[in-house]
């Protein structure tokens, strides 16, 4: 019997089973220490089995007791049926289901919980609710299983039901009512329900039974409100709870870092830290990492750094990969070739994450390189790798390659293009002036173009000055998202380029009658450890009086070398005075200045803007550049551009 290889504890004292015996010296000692004609003795061998997730080993087990003729028990079923579980086994699962039938077991709670849990996890709802349905007397563990099974297929609504079903047959007894493990299941469900109230009603019901202070609960409350949107309400629920363990903090800092609230994202990060008696692990460090390179908070990544190598965290691949996002997004190329080279193993995420990273950069040929080691090496590109190649050629106007390698994803890897590839394609031809072709792109999608997709092609159609095109574009960006005022500004400016001042008039009417405003755009600079940010005009900082001084200096320097305000990056309905005033005070050159100002001769600057930086700013920092001998690294929305002797690396192709 090959199981018995795999034994290492059971009902009997097993410790004399030592690594070194033969197969025949185990079966010997399989059947001087376990009694093959107890079924319980049997019963330990298949837990133990399934334990170490042996779970072929652990049906053969089962298959072998039947051969012997010995009667299985309400313990051997449910030990069975999570292997058939594990293995995705259906065939088994009703061979082993209908073997429950013959030995009286059909309706026993604790294996119609295992056949329930089995058929849920084998997609297979419809059994499972029939399973359920003939339990005469259901308990708390029937109706969470029940539960579950329709939250793992994705069925939150049908979970609901189930919920809503199990509080009116409720008891008096324990085992009848509702207890912390079910309700995790039911906020599990309500995480999949945004926008429908169901989560603060389930939170109440928590409150009323006096659940809410299981730790449990608490966590997948924190989840729960973070996937409906309420960030607030989720740190109130952190803040509440009595005990917090590491899942607790890592929600919480991987919540305030995928919704770009870095600073608290590291406050709490900080805070975690402090705690004498919860471990960060590497989902900790890679959510901290993520906050930092959002950021741009350059020297407390270093700082994590330092910690993840010293803890032997290092290595860890998922921290690995962490690192090399963060150093790109940093502006620290060459810190994450380093880190990407010291990696002892590296999977198809991480080599990704290098390809993304030059594409960024504007550094494309450096992507196809790693893009073509990767090949080398036999890692199979996947579905973002792809989208990482297709940015990186539409970053460098790399039209051709882009072509052959979006045409490539499908017929050489079998893998179909998404909303993803084709937005990369459309910016890669649009950018390219190919804006028919990037149209005609639009209008080929097996999937239905998104604000992205069209994005990019009204984008392009401004630089090329394509009207036709452009309000075909704008068209379906009101109908996608009607409240974002950007692409009424947008479509304005292009009817400003092209005379057309009735259009003009009727975009601003537009904007005033749907009340619309414009996303703040700001700026991000760290120095001596600290993060500042600043908006458009900003009057808030400290220094303020000191940056405005020295901004207007520098423009009468930037003048005397050719500088000349570019007026087409503000509305055209201000005067050119006006404009010039609203140029000078755009955030990514208050956060020069500041940073010039505060960090010695020498030193790189390293700018994070949340939108695309305007064709003004652009000129205007390459010769900044140039006049303070300073190299200026900006990131926007897009890319990054390193400024440095009076050039950009992008090129001006941005």
């Amino acid at each position: 019997m090959k199981f018995v290889r795999r034994l290492t504890t059971t009902a009997t004292s097993t410790s004399n089973f030592t690594n070194s015996a033969t197969a025949t010296n185990l079966t010997k000692l399989f059947n001087k220490y376990v009694d093959p004609t107890n079924i319980f003795s049997w019963n330990a061998v298949i837990q133990d089995l399934a334990r170490c997730g042996d779970s072929i080993e652990a049906l053969r087990a089962f298959s072998s007791l039947r051969k012997l003729s010995i009667h299985p028990n309400r313990v051997t079923f449910p030990c069975a049926l999570k292997s058939c579980s594990a293995l995705d086994d259906l065939s088994s699962g009703k061979q082993t289901h209908q073997q429950a039938l013959v030995f009286g077991y059909a309706t026993d709670l604790f294996v119609t919980s295992a056949l329930i849990d089995m058929y849920c996890k084998c997609g297979e709802l419809s059994d499972a609710r029939m399973v359920f349905d003939e339990i005469p007397f259901r308990n708390v563990v029937s109706w969470t299983s029940m539960i579950n099974g329709f939250v793992e297929n994705g069925e939150a609504g049908s979970a609901m039901r189930v919920f809503k079903e199990f509080l009116g047959e409720e008891g008096g007894e324990e085992e009848l009512r509702v207890d912390e493990v079910a309700l995790i299941s039911v906020l599990s469900a309500c995480s999949k329900m945004p926008g429908k109230g169901v989560t603060e009603g389930v939170h109440g019901f928590s409150l009323k039974r006096g659940l809410d202070g299981y730790l449990g609960i608490g966590n997948t409350l924190i989840d729960a409100y973070a996937k409906c949107g309420k960030v607030g309400v989720s740190r109130n629920v952190f803040d509440g709870m009595i005990e917090k363990d590491v899942v607790s903090w890592n929600s919480m800092i991987a919540l305030y870092a995928q919704n770009g609230n870095s600073s608290e994202a590291l406050r709490v990060f900080k805070a975690m830290c402090k705690e004498e008696d919860v471990y960060w692990n590497e989902v900790t460090l890679s959510a901290a990492l993520l906050a930092c390179s959002h950021s741009g908070a350059l020297q407390i990544a270093r700082c994590i750094h330092s910690q993840a190598t010293k803890t032997g965290m290092g290595q860890n691949v998922f921290i690995g990969t962490s690192l090399i996002d963060m150093y790109f997004k940093c502006g620290k190329v060459e810190f994450a070739r380093e880190t990407f080279e010291n990696m002892m193993n590296k999977n198809v995420t991480s080599w990704t994450a290098m390809i993304a990273g030059y594409g960024m950069h504007g550094l494309a040929q450096d992507a196809m390189d790693i893009f073509h080691e990767m090949r080398k090496l036999a890692v199979r590109p996947n579905y973002v790798t792809f989208v990482s190649v297709l940015a990186a050629c539409g970053h460098a106007g790399l039209v051709e390659e882009g072509r052959h390698w979006f045409n490539a994803m499908k017929h050489e890897y079998d893998i179909e293009p998404g909303v993803e590839h084709y937005g990369c394609m459309v910016d890669l031809l649009g950018r390219a002036g190919c804006i028919k072709e990037a149209y005609n792109l639009t209008q080929e999608m097996k999937v239905k173009p998104d604000s992205v997709v069209w994005g990019s092609l009204l984008s392009a159609c401004r630089v090329h000055k394509n009207v036709e095109f452009g309000e075909i574009a704008a068209a379906r960006l009101f109908e996608l998202e009607p409240t974002n005022c950007g692409y009424y500004v947008l479509l304005s400016n292009m009817y400003a380029d092209s005379g057309r001042w009735n259009d003009v008039e009727r975009m601003r009417n537009l904007i005033k009658t749907h009340c619309l405003a414009k996303k703040p755009g700001f700026s991000v600079v760290e120095a001596r450890g600290k993060v500042h940010v600043f908006l458009v005009g900003d009057k808030e900082h400290p220094q303020r009086e000191k940056i405005y001084e020295y901004l207007a200096n520098l423009l009468v320097k930037l003048r005397e070398v050719g500088y000349v305000p570019n007026n087409g990056s503000v509305l055209h309905d201000v005067d050119s005075e006006e404009q010039e005033m609203t140029l000078r005070i755009h955030s990514e050159k208050l956060a020069v200045a500041f940073g010039i100002l505060n960090t010695i001769p020498g030193t790189v600057i390293h700018i994070t803007k949340n939108l695309r930086v305007c064709s003004d700013c652009h000129t205007a920092i390459k010769l900044i550049a140039k006049v303070v001998s300073r190299e200026i690294v900006v990131r926007d929305s897009k890319r990054f551009h390193h400024f440095k002797g009076g050039v950009c690396s992008c090129g001006d192709y941005w």
